[in-house]
């Protein structure tokens, strides 16, 4: 076996692109929210805010699901992804105001380039946190962990 067959074969691996597929997923879903609902005059940080809660119940399912195939509890993960979800919109908020205020008035696309900084902000944090607290128990001591 190649050592990039090995590399891919990795549980870890697998599990970090098909958490990346979800998060791209949630992150469709959290722009078209946004971006719909700034359209509608709703205040930016509501427009963030509703848009990655929309995002977070559909990377919850999915990763749930289908990244770590979980058998746990399902209330108890829930309310820890939405700790881990509500620590990573804590730091999200005040980078998409940072941005908000920095970012020139008359820039185009000054909103989704806003919106951008804020979503990178919270991404570790999700992967990490979610990987080794709230799905932790879907780990297992062998190699391929």
């Amino acid at each position: 076996m190649s050592a990039a067959a090995a590399f891919s074969s990795r549980r870890g691996v697998r599990q970090f692109v098909k958490f990346g597929i979800v998060g791209a997923s949630g992150t469709l879903i959290n722009f078209v929210a946004y971006h719909a609902l700034l359209h509608f005059r709703a205040q930016l940080w509501w427009a963030y805010a509703i848009g990655f809660l929309l995002g977070g119940v559909n990377n919850y399912w999915w990763n749930r699901h289908w990244t770590f195939r979980s058998r746990g509890h399902a209330g108890k993960e829930m309310a820890q992804f939405v700790t881990v979800s509500a620590l990573a919109l804590c730091v999200s908020e005040p980078v998409l105001w940072f941005m908000d205020r920095q970012l020139p008035a008359t820039l185009h696309f000054r909103n989704s380039i806003a919106w951008v900084a804020a979503t990178v902000a919270g991404m570790a944090i999700n992967f990490f946190v979610n990987k080794y607290w709230t799905f932790r128990h879907t780990h297992h001591t062998g190699d391929d962990a």
